[in-house]
């Protein structure tokens, strides 16, 4: 069997170009792990050893590795119908799961709800969906000034061209700065460093105040701003009070601005509840979702829209359509699975569950305070950041990149050496665990932290 993983890796190395990879770190840095298989919380090698997957394989698995329910579920559709064209045509898991994504969607009191579900094939997708709707809406009402998008320091919304330009890591889109749209960047509510609640909304209505003064600097020229609920996540897991989303929700009516609300990483649960937006009593006008929507089973992205933007399209003129689209928009497949994993989550009371799962979470992570190396230990639901303080040499990236320097790859390595899956944001250790981590599980979690911080020391 160790050959066997031994050949993956070569095979892998002789025609595999990796994701968010400096390739030149494999095969010694960055050691490839091949998996034959999945179960549950944990990811199989092809020479038997096990991995705990503390990330939820880049935040996408709800239920854990190989879930029958969703796995039985596309069976069942595969032997029906695989795929056919949305432009024209259409299907019953397509339709059913737009019904019930609207009917769990955020609401907020005396708006509008979101109607109208526009499909596509990844997270990075649906921002340009929504980035696209949100300017074309104006184009369609004649306000051809409001070309300009605000979104947050320090945010991440995708890698595609126009979810770039709204992201604000610089690894990421420096070399790409020329091709990028002009945004109005926004402070970031991060209540990094606030010592209790009211430390953190004074955090949220400073930013809630910067915000407003860059409204007001720029009338009439912003279509939308888009931002994460709660959790900027690939900046480091960095966390703001829902405070900051109610003003953002009342500056963005004020002005007449469509508020774009990026769940892709943090809904279906992530948080705490269904959808981010609720902790704040919030409804955006366009809400992405992705990565969670089928459980990690398969890509897929939602884009729901109120009424009011669907109905700024339909016109005799097809220049007045939203004429986006994606080959495999509404895939039959990835609608049954997103189909099943809503079933799970409603079935088995997940978003309870995961209330007792993050208390357990909480008390497991607390220790790592007092940690030398430890800056701060926050928390959202299921998702825990351990922010060491920030390592000397590594400031111009920040928290913000994955795998940085040298203590971020023996900080990996330590885990890895420990059988659990962490992939540090920069100086962030974070635990965003599949929904079915059991209580030895967790502790098998923590201890695998425990060792990643030992390497964290500049004397390792």
């Amino acid at each position: 069997m160790i050959a066997a993983a031994s050949d993956w890796r070569a095979r892998d190395l002789a025609v595999l170009w990796h994701p968010c990879t400096q390739m030149r770190e494999h095969p010694d840095a960055l050691p490839l792990f091949p998996v034959a298989h999945g179960e549950g919380a944990w990811l199989v090698g092809f020479d038997g050893r096990r991995v705990l997957d503390g990330v939820s394989s880049w935040w996408t698995n709800l239920h854990g590795h190989a879930e029958p329910r969703i796995a039985d579920a596309i069976g069942r559709q595969a032997r029906t119908l695989e795929q056919v064209i949305l432009a024209g045509f259409s299907h019953a898991p397509a339709v059913e799961l737009a019904e019930r994504l609207l009917a769990c969607a955020p609401q907020q009191a005396g708006r509008q709800p979101l109607a109208k579900v526009f499909y596509a094939d990844n997270g990075s997708s649906g921002v340009e969906v929504a980035l696209k709707m949100a300017f074309h809406w104006f184009h369609n009402r004649g306000d051809s000034r409001r070309t300009r998008f605000v979104t947050l320091a320090n945010s991440y919304h995708g890698e595609t061209l126009g979810a770039l330009s709204v992201g604000d890591i610089p690894l990421y889109r420096r070399v790409y700065a020329p091709l990028l749209l002009d945004v109005l960047f926004a402070p970031s509510p991060d209540a990094f460093g606030s010592r209790d609640e009211a430390a953190a909304i004074a955090c949220a209505e400073r930013a809630a105040d910067a915000l407003s003064q860059l409204l007001d600097a720029h009338p009439g020229e912003v279509c939308a701003m888009i931002l994460e609920p709660l959790v900027q996540c690939a900046g480091g897991m960095r966390m703001h009070h829902p405070r900051y989303l109610q003003r953002v929700r009342e500056l963005c009516d004020r002005h007449g601005v469509l508020l774009i609300a990026d769940e892709i990483a943090v809904g279906f649960g992530r948080t705490g509840t269904l959808f981010a937006c609720e902790q704040a009593g919030i409804q955006p006008d366009l809400l992405c979702l992705s990565k969670g929507l089928t459980g990690g089973f398969l890509p897929l992205c939602a884009v729901l829209a109120t009424q009011q933007v669907y109905d700024g399209f339909l016109d005799d003129s097809r220049e007045r359509a939203f004429l986006h689209s994606h080959s495999y928009s509404g895939n039959p497949l990835a609608c049954a699975a997103a189909l099943a994993s809503l079933d799970i989550l409603h079935a088995d009371d997940v978003i309870e569950r995961n209330r007792g799962t993050a208390a357990r979470m909480t008390a497991l992570a607390a220790p790592f305070a007092q940690h030398p190396q430890v800056a701060e230990v926050r928390q959202a639901g299921m998702i825990v950041a351990i922010e060491l303080h920030p390592e000397a040499g590594n400031a111009e990236d920040g928290h913000a990149v994955e795998i940085a320097g040298r203590r971020g790859l023996r900080m990996y390595r330590a885990a890895l050496d420990h059988g659990v899956l962490l992939r540090p944001l920069g100086d962030v250790l974070y635990w965003m665990p599949p929904y079915c981590i059991d209580d030895a599980q967790l502790k098998v979690l923590a201890g695998a932290t425990a060792a990643a911080l030992e390497e964290a020391s500049p004397c390792a």
